[in-house]
C-alpha cells in the first residue's frame, strides 16, 4: 500500500462514467458498513448520492426504541435462564434484524477489540450489559467508551482485577489498556505499566458492581506516558487517552475492518484517518464518515479485498436475502466456525483475515450453510426460496445467479462456473424447491463468496 497518494485516497469520491454509483458498490459499501442489503434496500441507495446513504447509515446510531424493546425482551427471556450460551442467540436476532446495520457492525467490532469471553465470566447479565454498553457507543465518543469499559464488571473480571490493592497492583488491565484498547504495542514502557497499573488500585467488582474502596487506592504520585501526579483510575486512563498513538492505532484496525485485510497500510497512508479521529476529538462517527466516503473506499483497493468473517458470512446471506433463521442454530454454528459470539479465544480477540479460512472452515461454513438451508424454519420474505425468486421475477438459475452475484459477492462469477451451476440445478428458481435451495448452497460455498 506504499503506491498509494494519501491524497486521492482520502478525498471524497464522486461517481464518474467510467466510476459509475451502481449497485455493486452499493452493496460493497452495505457488505462492509453493515453485512448485506436486500434489492429494495439498494435500489433505494441508487436514487441518493453515495455520501448521502453514508450520512444515513451514520445518523442511525440509536436502535428504534419499538425494535430495542423487542430485542430488550428477548435478551431478557434468556438471561432469566442465566446460561450465556443461549445469550448468544439473543444476539444473532440483532444481528440478523436491527434496522442500524453499522451501529450493531461496529458492536460486533467492539466486541473484538474490547475482547470479554463468557467462558470465564460465567454472569450472562455482565456479559450483556457490557454488550449493551459496547452499543451505546459504537458509533460515539472513544474516551467515554474506554472510562467505561474501564469499569465495567465483566471487563475487570476476564482480566482478573475484581480486586486491585495498593500492596499488589494488578498490571493485567494496565497493560491491555494500553497495548490492546489503545497504543499498540512499541508505544509505552513495562514503567508505564506498573504506574497506571497504580492508578486503578482500590477499584473492585462488589455484589457484581464497579466501586471504589478508598482504602485500597495508592494516593501517591505516579508518573505515566511523561506526565506525573497522584493519579486515580480516570486520570491513569486520560494519560493513554492523549497520546497520539491512540488515533493511529484505531485508524490502521478501522482500515482493516472496513477496507482491506492485506497488505497493511503504510503510516502515511493511515495518518489523514487519524487526524480526522484526533481533529473531532475521538468522536467515531466523523472518522468513519471519512473513511466510507473516500475514494479508498470505493476502489479496487477495496473491493474484495475482505475475507468474510464466520458472522459476516452468515448474517450477509440472511440480510441480503431477506431471510430469517433459528437464531440458536446460528448462534450454535458461530461457534464452531470461530467466532462464537460472546466468546472470542482470547483478549486478543479475533485476529481475522487469512486466519477464517482453511480447508475445515470453508467445510464449515458449507455445513452451516446446508443445515440453515435445511431447517423448516428458515424462510425468505416469509416464504419458500422460491416463491422470494418468482416474487422478484427470477426465472431460471441464470437469472438467481445474477441476483446473489449483485447482492452478495465481491465479483462475479467465471462465465464457466455459472455454466456449471445452470447445467447443475436447472430447475432452480422454477419453482422447485429443493433444487433452488441447492443452487444457493451451491454458489455461498464457492471460495469467492468468502470474499466481502
Amino acid at each position: 500500500m506504499h503506491d498509494i497518494d494519501p491524497n486521492w485516497a482520502w478525498q471524497v469520491f464522486e461517481p464518474t462514467a467510467e466510476r459509475p454509483w451502481d449497485r455493486a458498490l452499493a452493496a460493497h459499501l452495505f457488505r462492509r458498513a453493515g453485512f448485506a442489503a436486500d434489492p429494495t434496500t439498494l435500489d433505494a441507495a441508487l436514487t441518493q448520492s453515495p455520501t448521502t446513504v453514508i450520512e444515513e447509515l451514520l445518523r442511525a446510531n440509536v436502535e428504534p426504541s419499538q425494535f430495542r424493546t423487542t430485542a430488550d425482551q428477548l435478551a431478557e427471556t434468556v438471561l432469566a435462564g442465566g446460561e450465556a450460551k443461549r445469550l448468544s442467540a439473543a444476539w444473532v436476532y440483532r444481528l440478523v434484524n436491527a434496522p442500524s446495520q453499522l451501529l450493531e457492525k461496529m458492536t460486533l467490532f467492539w466486541h473484538g477489540h474490547f475482547a470479554t469471553g463468557a467462558e470465564k465470566v460465567t454472569d450472562a447479565r455482565l456479559m450483556w450489559q457490557q454488550n449493551q454498553l459496547l452499543r451505546q457507543y459504537a458509533l460515539g465518543n472513544f474516551p467515554a467508551l474506554v472510562h467505561g469499559i474501564s469499569q465495567d464488571p465483566a471487563m475487570l473480571i476476564y482480566l482478573d482485577s475484581v480486586a486491585n490493592r495498593k500492596a499488589h497492583p494488578n498490571e493485567n488491565f494496565a497493560r491491555e489498556l494500553m497495548e490492546l484498547f489503545c497504543l499498540g504495542e512499541g508505544n509505552y514502557s513495562e514503567r508505564d505499566v506498573q504506574e497506571l497499573a497504580r492508578c486503578f488500585t482500590g477499584w473492585e467488582i462488589k455484589n457484581k458492581q464497579f466501586r471504589k474502596n478508598k482504602y485500597q487506592q495508592d494516593t501517591g504520585e505516579k508518573t505515566v506516558l511523561g506526565q506525573s501526579g497522584a493519579f486515580d483510575g480516570e486520570e491513569g486512563v486520560r494519560c493513554v487517552l492523549e497520546q497520539p498513538s491512540v488515533e493511529r492505532f484505531l485508524a490502521s484496525k478501522w482500515y482493516r475492518f472496513f477496507i482491506a485485510d492485506e497488505p497493511a497500510p503504510s503510516a502515511e497512508l493511515l495518518q489523514p484517518l487519524a487526524d480526522e479521529f484526533r481533529k473531532h476529538d475521538l468522536q467515531v462517527a466523523p472518522a468513519l464518515q471519512f473513511l466510507l466516503q473516500s475514494n479508498l473506499f470505493f476502489s479496487s483497493h477495496a473491493i474484495g479485498r475482505h475475507i468474510k468473517s464466520p458472522v459476516e458470512f452468515i448474517v450477509g446471506m440472511l440480510r441480503g436475502l431477506q431471510a430469517t433463521a433459528s437464531a440458536d442454530l446460528i448462534s450454535k454454528g458461530l461457534i464452531r466456525l470461530g467466532q462464537g459470539l460472546f466468546y472470542p479465544p482470547n483478549v486478543k480477540g479475533w485476529d481475522g483475515g487469512r486466519t477464517w479460512i482453511n480447508s475445515s472452515t470453508l467445510l464449515g461454513r458449507s455445513n452451516l450453510l446446508a443445515d440453515l438451508l435445511a431447517h423448516e424454519s428458515t424462510r425468505f420474505a416469509g416464504d419458500s426460496l422460491s416463491a422470494y425468486l418468482k416474487e422478484l421475477g427470477i426465472d431460471g438459475p441464470q437469472q438467481a445467479i445474477e441476483h446473489y452475484e449483485s447482492t452478495l459477492l465481491a465479483a462475479r462469477l467465471s462465465d464457466e462456473m455459472r455454466g456449471e451451476l445452470c447445467r447443475a440445478f436447472p430447475k432452480a428458481a422454477g419453482g422447485d424447491e429443493p433444487a433452488a435451495r441447492e443452487l444457493l448452497h451451491a454458489v455461498l460455498s464457492l471460495p469467492l463468496s468468502q470474499l466481502g
